[in-house]
């Protein structure tokens, strides 16, 4: 909560002693937040030491946010002949778009959306343009395209720069199906010929991508990502958009999430808490005051349940079983 009321109220680290300031800084590199953090302290009086990280972290998001666009630059160049709608999605599409969310935003893979039935011709123009796979086994292969929401990932031989090629949001055997023909038909135009979602669904991403699949992990920054889209955009209609894509129940619990660590506005309505918020509260700030990981049996009960909710039971167990006797081997 140290790093929440931070980024949410930068005036509050006018108390801070040094246990604080090391307690904070080493939090935020390891929620990968130190840039953003910078971002907010800007103009706020720090010990020394404080201001050289914090300077640091803005120059290596910056350099990365260079390298980021040149890789969407380099999508658009191998994608643009196709004809077909190029989705930029998280962070990448953040910082092509000046958005106030991509500021120290730290960028790692790319990740597009573009209609399925364009799969192949995506996917051979990638592989021609440089891309390969980097996970050539067989059973990958075959997981990825028939379960997954996207391609296995590539990475460009020469660059060492991943993408990820999504035709949904969220892997077919999950629980909620999001609409991607309305992603697409919805998103909106970029100066560089690309596209991004519209603000509600890039909102509905990061909380399918955080509650509908993940372990909460990274779970800060996408809900950071969340406060900062809401406080740009307003939040008229996203209840709407989120029952279309079917994450009603995981839009309300990160806007109620991002409301108590980032005091987010929440649409008209819509409960504060509920009973079980504190779980995944104390689930999102599991680190001490060393930056490391804590709470052991709190994130492993929640990474068994991004498993449980990624498949059935049955289908689980069979996967979890070959990848097992796979490693073994």
């Amino acid at each position: 909560m140290l790093l929440a009321r931070a980024l949410a109220d930068p005036a509050s680290v006018a108390t801070f002693d040094r246990a604080d300031w090391q307690a904070l800084l080493t939090m935020a590199r390891a929620e990968l937040l130190s840039a953003s953090l910078a971002h907010r302290l800007d103009g706020i009086p720090k010990p020394e030491a404080a201001q050289r990280f914090l300077d640091d972290a803005k120059a290596s998001c910056e350099q990365g946010r260079l390298v980021a666009l040149w890789e969407v630059e380099m999508a658009r160049r191998a994608l643009g002949v196709l004809g077909v709608p190029v989705v930029l999605l998280k962070g990448s599409a953040f910082i092509a778009a000046g958005l106030a969310a991509g500021q120290g935003r730290f960028i790692g893979d790319l990740d597009i959306l573009v209609p399925r039935a364009e799969l192949d011709r995506v996917e051979a123009a990638l592989l021609g343009a440089g891309w390969e796979w980097v996970k050539p086994d067989p059973y990958d292969d075959v997981y990825y395209r028939r379960w997954m929401h996207e391609l296995p990932p590539l990475i460009h031989r020469e660059r060492d720069r991943m993408i990820d090629v999504h035709h949904t949001i969220l892997p077919l055997t999950a629980r909620p199906t999001p609409d991607a023909d309305a992603l697409i038909a919805d998103s909106l135009p970029l100066e560089n010929g690309l596209r991004m979602l519209n603000a509600n669904d890039m909102i509905c991403h990061a909380a399918a991508h955080l509650f509908a699949d993940g372990d909460l992990s990274g779970g800060m920054r996408n809900l950071w990502d969340i406060h900062c889209l809401a406080d740009d955009f307003g939040v008229v209609g996203l209840a709407e958009r989120a029952r279309r894509h079917d994450l009603a129940p995981a839009v309300r619990r990160a806007l109620r999430l991002s409301h108590a660590l980032y005091n987010t506005q929440l649409p008209d309505g819509w409960v504060r808490s509920e009973g079980d918020d504190a779980l995944y509260l104390r689930r999102l700030t599991a680190r001490d005051g060393w930056g490391k990981q804590s709470r052991p049996v709190t994130r492993f009960g929640f990474y068994i349940r991004s498993h449980w909710l990624r498949m059935p039971p049955l289908m689980l167990a069979r996967h979890l079983w070959t990848k097992w006797r796979k490693q073994a081997g």
